[in-house]
């Protein structure tokens, strides 16, 4: 069920300026406080949807994603030209070149 905002008109309640209620979609929007019969008006709220990113948008944002393989292994599933596939423990050759990544 959807929560929607609702902010008091004049003097806020308990509930404080600005409240939230669980509401079905097809309910009309209150235009009483449900706690101190004030008069409210229902907001417009922000809202975000997150995807999943792929690897190579990971990528291409200039992130690395390192997935653990073994003890002290791990693969770079977002392997740039020149870098090593896997990073291993105590081989610093292995790192991922962030110098190649990041600039100014």
């Amino acid at each position: 069920m959807p929560t929607y905002e609702y902010e008091h008109l004049d003097e806020p309640c308990m509930r404080g300026r600005v409240f939230e209620v669980k509401q079905s979609m097809g309910d009309p929007p209150l235009a009483i406080c449900p706690t101190c019969k004030g008069m409210v008006k229902k907001l417009i709220s922000c809202f975000s949807i997150s995807t999943p990113k792929t690897d190579s948008e990971i990528k291409n944002l200039g992130f690395t994603k390192l997935v653990k393989r073994d003890d002290g292994v791990y693969e770079n599933v977002t392997q740039r030209d020149g870098e090593s596939r896997y990073m291993i423990r105590g081989k610093p050759d292995t790192v991922p070149d962030v110098k190649k990544i990041i600039r100014d």
